[in-house]
């Protein structure tokens, strides 16, 4: 009997935890985040209503549209990735539950994950939802078809979440951040190694697929604060190679090698920051820290 009573009590206790909900971060200084498994109730609750609700309320799907796939959407299932601190998730994400309510998409096939923007868990999930799913940019919405990725809708649509859906239905999809996956895709094949000896060749081979600077710059510092440092000053180099003339690339790859201690090289790209830009900010007080640091 008793042991009958632990074995029920441990199933009660991993069944509660599995089906833990909406856990709310809150302190004085910062608004109050949703981080884990959310659910619509709550983002429509006090703290998130505002912008969930509103938007929500305010999104007119285009029925036309949803009416073409509803009866195949309801083949998938969708993991979300969203920041309840992040402009855009309050956008886009009130929108896009709009849209599959439009199209009778059942919400028990739909996983919604918050992340931080703690810089120490930049991107994450307390429960390692994101760990190897490449969330770089939120929100992200992941479809899947018999457990495998079909295709993701990245920050935003391309055009409208009734359009873009349609195409990943149609097999007919470009997400965005393009460069982000391809890089990832090499990185992965290739591991860090190999990867900064043939830096050169990546960084042409990726090139095609580079919209602006900012892209890869945020997937190097998801992929520092997540404990691979080594891949994320990886990247950081890759970017360095695709914007020579922008000195925030020079500033974030400095950054995160100060951070791993090797200080000499940093101060070799801090004043490559500084030759491009002389009043980047970042770049100035971080060679005043140092100077600073080596005086006393």
């Amino acid at each position: 009997m008793k042991k009958q009573l632990t074995i029920a009590f441990l199933l009660f206790t991993i069944l509660t935890f599995s089906q833990s909900f909406n856990s709310e971060i809150t302190s004085k200084e910062k608004s109050p985040k949703l981080l884990g498994k959310i659910n619509k109730e709550g983002l429509s609750s006090k703290n998130y209503s505002e912008w969930f609700v509103k938007n929500y309320d305010d999104y007119q799907p285009n029925s036309e549209l949803t009416n073409q796939f509803k009866e195949n959407l309801s083949e998938y299932t969708i993991t979300m990735f969203l920041g309840t601190w992040c402009g855009d998730s309050k956008k886009e994400v009130p929108i896009f539950y709009k849209t599959l309510g439009a199209a009778n998409f059942p919400l028990d096939r739909l996983t919604t994950v918050g992340v931080d923007n703690k810089r120490e868990n930049y991107k994450q999930s307390p429960g390692g939802e994101h760990e190897g799913m490449n969330i770089h940019r939120v929100p992200t919405m992941i479809f899947y078809k018999n457990g495998q990725e079909i295709n993701r809708i990245v920050e935003h649509p391309s055009k409208s979440f009734e359009e873009d859906i349609s195409s990943i239905i149609n097999n007919d999809y470009v997400a965005n951040y393009q460069i982000v996956t391809k890089t990832n895709a090499i990185l992965n094949e290739m591991g860090v190694d190999k990867f900064n000896q043939k830096i050169k060749k990546v960084t042409k081979k990726v090139k095609p697929y580079a919209v602006k600077f900012s892209e890869l710059n945020t997937y190097s510092s998801v992929l520092f604060y997540a404990n691979k440092k080594e891949e994320g000053i990886a990247i950081a180099r890759l970017n360095v190679g695709l914007y020579p003339e922008e000195d925030h690339g020079y500033v974030n790859l400095a950054n995160k090698l100060y951070n791993s201690g090797n200080q000499e090289e940093a101060l070799t790209f801090y004043n490559k920051a500084l030759a491009i830009n002389p009043t980047n900010k970042s770049a100035k007080k971080f060679l005043e820290n140092i100077a600073e640091n080596v005086a006393n």
